[in-house]
Formats: C-alpha cells, structure tokens, sequence
C-alpha cells in the first residue's frame, strides 16, 4: 500500500486544520491514516499522508469537478504537488 504525500497552500490555515475529519470522510473510498499538517513557519502551506490501497479509484476520484468543490472548499491553493513513498518507487525507471 503506496504512501503519498501531497502538499500546496491554502487560503486559511485554521479553516483547512478544521476540516480535517471531512477529508479523512472523503479519502476513506480509498485511503487510510490521513493526517494533516501545517508548517510550523506560520505561512499558509500545508501537507497530507495517506495509505493508499486503491489507486485506480484516487485518481477517478480527483480528477472530479465533485473533488474540484471540495478543494475550493477547503481552500486549496493550485498546483498540488503529490509524492509516492521511495519504496514502492523501487525497480522502476
């Protein structure tokens, strides 16, 4: 199960921490052990881990306009920058 790690800014900080408990809800089709976090430098970027046991479904499921509302909603700041755990990157060129 790939870990990922995504970050991007967002436009309030504390609105985005609050809504941590609805992006667990939303991920959970196909991810476990979500956790949020903000730099502790106090600017407006943030970070999310995720357990990731369907693939297929995460990338249908972000590429919505349903998702699009949501990250508006959350305050996303484009572009999302997403990183794959080195392990599951092994083998590959």
């Amino acid at each position: 199960m790939p870990k990922l790690v995504f970050t991007h800014e967002v436009t309030d900080v504390n609105h985005w921490l609050n809504l941590h408990e609805e992006r667990v809800e939303i991920f959970s089709k196909w991810a476990t052990n979500v956790l949020s976090y903000a730099i502790a430098d106090g600017s407006k970027q943030v970070a999310l881990t995720l357990d990731v046991h369907d693939m297929e479904a995460m990338k249908r499921d972000m590429e919505t306009a349903e998702m699009d509302a949501k990250k508006a909603a959350h305050g996303v700041v484009e572009p999302v920058v997403m990183y794959v755990a080195s392990s599951v990157l092994e083998g590959t060129t």
